[in-house]
């Protein structure tokens, strides 16, 4: 216990640093084991300590996915339960996390992308579907960054992100269009000028920072990658 607490010191100080990126590569050196315990408990936190939390489990579990592929799976079925209600956690920054190390392992990608979407996709029989609306912001946000990365991997997704333009969550609809400007069709436009006048303001975590911005913004944005995209098809 002792060791847990000094570990999780010294973490949460390297990542409140302005220069945390420099950390990384010595966080990733210690092993996953030790690591991935503490990294979780800042999810709580957050603000930036939260997704800069996020951004190293996700380079963590991508390491740990080359070494030891199992263990990784073990942990991705640990943020699993984390998701379901009879783990009696609420799950902040846990979808999150799962894309960032699927973000960093085509394997976990690959095993777990589905599991990801059923988190916002409402079937007539017994799904995953999530009734809080900020942690359906987490799954739409994870799904974008699993889009931009995979995006023939992630098309499945599209039915999910197109309810999610529909979501009662304004910040929840505003993701799920950040999402679709990676894998999208022209089919979502007529959805997504909907949103064109929407100006709930969002702050998106995009390389590695937080960028203040609209539904509205970020909507035109997605209207314009699929028109790009589907030109140069």
């Amino acid at each position: 216990m002792p060791r847990f607490r000094a570990l999780k010191t010294e973490l949460r100080s390297m990542l409140e640093q302005p220069a945390w990126e420099d950390s990384l590569q010595h966080i990733i050196s210690i092993p996953a084991t030790q690591t991935v315990g503490p990294l979780m408990s800042f999810f709580l936190f957050g603000g930036e300590m939260k997704w800069r939390a996020i951004t190293t489990f996700g380079l963590v579990m991508g390491k740990l996915a080359t070494e030891d592929i199992e263990q990784a799976r073990i942990t991705m079925r640990r943020l699993l339960w984390h998701m379901n209600e009879e783990s009696g956690n609420v799950g902040w920054g846990i979808p999150e996390a799962m894309a960032e190390s699927m973000i960093n392992s085509k394997i976990l990608a690959n095993e777990y992308n589905r599991m990801l979407h059923s988190y916002v996709r409402e079937t007539s029989d017994d799904d995953n579907y999530l009734d809080h609306p900020p942690l359906r912001r987490g799954v739409y946000w994870g799904l974008g960054r699993m889009a931009k990365k995979y995006p023939e991997l992630m098309l499945p997704s599209v039915r999910a992100l197109s309810w999610g333009l529909q979501d009662e969550d304004n910040e929840g609809r505003g993701l799920s269009a950040w999402a679709l400007g990676f894998i999208g069709t022209e089919a979502n436009i007529p959805a997504l000028e909907s949103l064109l006048n929407d100006a709930c303001p969002i702050d998106l975590y995009c390389d590695r920072a937080i960028h203040c911005t609209t539904v509205a913004q970020i909507a035109q944005q997605a209207i314009e990658k699929i028109k790009e995209r589907e030109n140069d098809n």
